[in-house]
Formats: C-alpha cells, structure tokens, sequence
C-alpha cells in the first residue's frame, strides 16, 4: 500500500467522536476520540488499497492537491487553521 499522511479533524455528534479527513473527504467514527481516529485510518486505508486496486489512486491524489516530492512520496496539501465563527 502506498503510504501516506493526511490530517485528521475530529467533532462530537452527541455520544459519537466523527473523525474526518478533509484531503480525502473521508469520515468515520467511534465511541472515543481515539477510537474515531482509528476506525478513520481503517478507512483511509481501505480506500487507498481499493484506488490502487482500480488503478485510480494517482489521480485521486492529485486531484486532492497532494504533490509527489523528489523521492516519491506523496505530500499532503496543508491543513492550515480551524476555528469557530459566529455570525
């Protein structure tokens, strides 16, 4: 599987911890934060073994913003502020 790093994000739903990646568009979720986080790299996984299988997930990636560096790997496009706003 080609490796790679993304940002997680994660939200409360009443009882339920959501963890989202947002390079991705990928959510999951769990009873903890931690448990969010790791039904989420459960999920990033699956769909990075699937695009590869399809043969989709260069594309994928590129339309996601991610950028490929000198020795290969791909990095991720910067998650760069979160915050709450009232208006």
């Amino acid at each position: 599987m080609t490796p790679i790093d993304f940002d997680v994000i994660v939200f409360r739903e009443n009882d339920t911890f959501v963890a989202y990646c947002p390079q991705l568009d990928i959510s999951s979720c769990g009873n903890t934060v931690e448990h969010a986080k790791e039904m989420l790299k459960t999920a990033v996984r699956l769909f990075i073994e699937e695009a590869e299988k399809m043969g989709t997930l260069e594309s994928i990636l590129e339309e996601s913003n991610y950028k490929k560096d000198a020795s290969g790997k791909w990095i991720p496009p910067k998650l760069i502020a979160t915050e709450l706003v009232s208006i």
